[in-house]
């Protein structure tokens, strides 16, 4: 099937959410890496937990919360000034070096990004970075996170395109499988060389990069 649209997860897989760790190191020298892994592998954690529990909360609350946990595991003082500057750092995240040339490889076909990231976050993101995206979809209006198949389901309702003829790019492996699971051709930018989650699932190809996608 001739693939109509290309639908890209934002955090991790065009943007790189550690480029947020010089800003933690300025504010904890030594602890930068170590707050940034923290805080993202909670801020994954916490959604995948609100959804489960149907206690859901914009990406943004989650965000928050999710750094005031790795503060405090890692016992560093986060005050109110701190916070902000560092969810200022999410709204100006560097996209990968691969990003600009692939998308322009990609273009003649419908381009979006569908995120768990809320609008608050993704608007002034993209808006940064200079991305021209046809839509820039959030999982907000599902009220849920990734991988619950109704968030995808939200791009072929907005792109007005069959799941069939969607591809969806993730550097996540259970949001590439999430996306294969639902119906959508998926493609796992594997740029740490990981072996692949063993959730029943194979997305359509593996790549180490967005330049070795193939359509």
């Amino acid at each position: 099937m001739s693939l109509e649209a290309i639908v890209f997860d934002a955090y991790g897989t065009l943007y790189d959410v550690h480029s947020v760790q010089q800003r933690c190191d300025a504010f904890f020298p030594g602890n930068g890496a170590q707050l940034s892994r923290l805080w993202r592998a909670k801020q994954l954690e916490y959604t995948w937990q609100r959804s489960l529990m149907r206690r859901y909360l914009p990406f943004s609350a989650v965000t928050r919360e999710a750094l005031a946990y790795a503060c405090e595991a890692l016992a560093l003082q986060l005050t109110p000034e701190r916070m902000e500057a560092l969810m200022g750092e999410y709204l100006m995240l560097s996209t990968y070096p691969d990003v600009a040339q692939a998308m322009k490889r990609l273009q003649g076909r419908k381009l979006a990004i569908l995120s768990n990231g809320s609008p608050d976050m993704l608007e002034p993101l993209v808006a940064h970075s200079g991305l021209e995206l046809d839509a820039v979809l959030s999982v907000d209006e599902a009220k849920v996170f990734k991988p619950a198949p109704e968030v995808y389901e939200i791009a072929v309702r907005k792109l007005q395109v069959k799941k069939e003829n969607i591809g969806f790019v993730s550097s996540n492996c259970w949001d590439a499988l999430g996306a294969g699971a639902y119906g959508f051709a998926s493609f796992w930018v594997n740029r740490a060389g990981q072996p692949l989650d063993r959730l029943g699932v194979q997305p359509r190809q593996v790549v180490a990069s967005l330049h070795e996608i193939l359509l």
